[in-house]
């Protein structure tokens, strides 16, 4: 995967939902809530003058052992000393789809087990907790000598990196990775305890975690039970996880002080106009085309079937999540009114900068770098985007082994990203899942894949060529998903295993295909990484350096999908011309699924009205903070004062979703599911009281 921030936005805005208006970010003076901050440098004085609270370094330290990074894209936490790890339903789907059968379809139907021996192990399920934290920005940096060419630069971050990380993990036996924040002015060594025995314990029906459907997907008030929980083991045993979150039954109340923690996904609220401008123009529209073509695909192979509808939900899922986010972030860069704050906010730094001589010598630069690199990636950002076939896990495995063999020969340093020696564990528990394929699907994804590359690209393209040899992609694709073994883990294993002469002498045509396009990846990848990503990253590096010149570490930095704290309150806002609650109940529940004849998706599963009067309808259900969260912070905890849960991340309010480049504390809320009504239908509806004692401590 690209490094730069200009091919990150192009092409992993296919990869993360993002959640969460209009307002400026300050450097000077933070809007209210504002800030995903990291955990090294909590706001402690923005809390204490504005809330009267500061959070001691043993709360901090608690919260932080207590939260999970769920691998596959999402956030958690443990709420019991057993190894009980919570998170959204919406982030447990891939796992329970993955888990299921034509028989037995966990996401319609849910899951409860009603002992350890019933819980069900997932197949490839990573939990991380971040354990420690460490600069390592003077070591990066040191390796950078005078006279230097960006990409000599460049390689010299990247070996040094993978450096550290493999003496990090050497000598911990973490998971370590070294993170750049404030767009390089700083580099974080982050040590991550893995578990990757984590077994499934409760799911509801996806029409209880999902109610409303796309229809209320980004909107409030809203009416989601959106949760789930999985246990984390450790040899065979459930985990000891004494650093959990305790349970608060009571839930929240409007006005409260709250912190959410979890990991989210990116935001580009640092980034320089001239990389807004590419992703607007390029980015956003180009995804946005991608999405709804393979959107339409996935919606036509469901409708042939309730066996085709269950296969595709997963993806139908994600991507309709994607495109009602990334529409709106794409409206928020058309926003005129918006890109002027954005470029006033630029005006004045810079303005800042070259107003000390020093600082316009060593940083004055680094902006017009950026916007050449810009320019100079813009012929070749559909090359960027278009060599390859999203979607498709048999195609993405077989060309993740052809690198892999390729690149586990070279020195840890020089590797391509995402195969150095610190990662390499984690890259074989994904690439050897068990979890099922299903080849009808996989051909329709890959025959799409390769017609839009030839669309695009030309049919003298490398990549079209090696691809389809002047052949119909419809054809081709049938060829590859009906001869291959790649959708078989054991054969992945064997290639592996095999290494490089095991891959070259393989006849599999998954193998070969992805053989032949492999030089044109790597090409179109090592011209990016020496034409912009060097640029930009020694131009990002130096801005950094001017933003700790000119405001101080007074900010918090762009999010990396790593762990952040947030603050805010319980609190509705304005909205159609009325107000929004701070919470909605069961009462509501039950009166927007009337309100709809009980008609799709605003019906409820049967036991919500068969066992209905043993609710008490006045529990709340969700509710919304002015926390600052973006797509990530899915199953993140909502916390109180007390380090207790209240609450569980789940979506941002349709009003939000500019919330990648700007916050707005009037209007920007997160929207959460309530610690009351959890506990509620899990004793009432749907008998899982173990469970429910064991969240409560009892």
């Amino acid at each position: 995967m690209f490094n730069c921030r200009s091919c990150k936005k192009l092409i992993l805005m296919l990869c993360l939902a993002t959640i969460l208006g209009a307002g400026s970010i300050s450097f000077r003076s933070l809007t209210a809530d504002e800030g995903m901050w990291t955990f090294d440098n909590p706001p402690t004085k923005l809390l204490q003058d504005r809330y009267g609270f500061t959070p001691t370094q043993e709360w901090l330290d608690h919260v932080r052992l207590a939260s999970i990074r769920f691998n596959d894209g999402g956030s958690g936490s443990f709420v019991s000393a057993h190894g009980l790890a919570l998170t959204n339903h919406h982030v447990a789907l891939g796992q329970l789809q993955k888990v299921s059968t034509p028989e037995k379809d966990y996401v319609k139907d849910g899951f409860l087990a009603h002992s350890e021996a019933e819980e069900m192990k997932c197949p490839d399920l990573e939990l991380n907790v971040l354990e420690s934290m460490e600069n390592v920005t003077a070591r990066v940096l040191a390796v950078l000598k005078p006279g230097m060419s960006d990409k000599d630069a460049l390689d010299a971050r990247k070996a040094e990196i993978a450096k550290i990380e493999k003496e990090s993990m050497d000598a911990t036996g973490f998971r370590s990775d070294v993170i750049s924040l404030y767009q390089g002015g700083e580099y974080w060594l982050y040590r991550y305890k893995k578990y990757t025995d984590v077994r499934l314990v409760f799911a509801p029906e996806q029409q209880t975690a999902f109610f409303g459907g796309d229809p209320d997907n980004f909107t409030y008030p809203r009416y989601d039970i959106d949760m789930a929980l999985f246990r984390a083991y450790e040899n065979g045993k459930p985990a000891d996880t004494p650093q959990y979150l305790k349970w608060n039954s009571k839930g929240s109340a409007d006005g409260d002080l709250v912190f959410v923690s979890g990991n989210p996904g990116s935001t580009s609220r640092l980034e320089t106009v001239a990389q807004l401008d590419f992703a607007r123009d390029y980015g956003y529209p180009i995804t946005l085309q991608i999405l709804n073509q393979r959107l339409a695909i996935l919606q036509k192979y469901s409708a042939e079937g309730a066996e085709q509808e269950r296969q595709a939900l997963n993806m139908i899922f994600g991507i309709q999540n994607s495109v009602k986010a990334l529409t709106g972030e794409y409206n928020g860069l058309l926003d005129k009114s918006l890109m002027a704050k954005k470029q006033k906010e630029e005006a004045d730094f810079r303005a800042r900068v070259d107003a000390n001589p020093e600082w316009r010598q060593d940083y004055g630069s680094a902006w017009s770098e950026i916007e050449q690199a810009e320019r100079k990636f813009q012929p070749r950002a559909k090359q960027a985007r278009f060599r390859g076939v999203g979607g498709s896990r048999i195609w993405g495995n077989a060309l993740t082994i052809v690198e892999y063999v390729a690149e586990v020969q070279k020195p840890d340093g020089q590797r391509l990203d995402g195969f150095h020696d610190s990662e390499l564990e984690s890259l074989k528990f994904r690439l050897l899942s068990p979890a099922p394929v299903y080849p009808q699907m996989e051909e329709l994804l890959i025959a799409d894949g390769l017609a839009r590359t030839a669309r695009e690209l030309g049919p003298d393209d490398p990549f079209v060529k090696a691809a389809l040899g002047g052949r119909p992609a419809d054809e081709v694709a049938h060829e590859l998903v009906t001869n291959t073994k790649i959708g078989d883990a054991a054969f992945r294993k064997s290639l592996l295993e095999g290494g490089a002469a095991a891959v070259a002498a393989s006849n599999d045509p998954m193998v070969v295909v992805a053989r032949n396009v492999d030089p044109s990846v790597r090409e179109i990848r090592k011209w990016v990484e020496d034409n912009v990503e060097s640029v930009e990253t020694k131009a990002g590096e130096q801005i950094g350096k001017a933003r700790f010149a000119v405001y101080g570490k007074s900010t918090y930095p762009d999010a990396t999908f790593t762990l952040r704290l947030s603050y805010g309150t319980v609190k509705g806002y304005p909205m159609n011309g009325t107000e929004a609650p701070p919470l909605t109940t069961l009462y509501g529940l039950y009166d927007r699924s009337l309100s709809f004849n009980k008609k799709p998706p605003f019906d409820l599963a049967p036991v919500y009205w068969e066992r209905k009067d043993q609710l008490d309808l006045s529990t709340p259900v969700n509710f919304v903070t002015t926390n600052d969260i973006i797509g990530g912070n899915s199953g993140s905890p909502v916390i109180n004062r007390d380090g207790e849960i209240v609450g569980l991340i789940f979506d941002g309010n349709i009003e939000s979703l500019v919330g990648d480049f700007v916050y707005d504390d009037s209007t920007n809320r997160a929207v959460a599911v309530d610690t009351a009504v959890m506990t509620e239908v899990m004793r009432k509806l749907y008998d899982a009281g173990s469970l429910a004692d064991e969240l409560e401590g009892r």
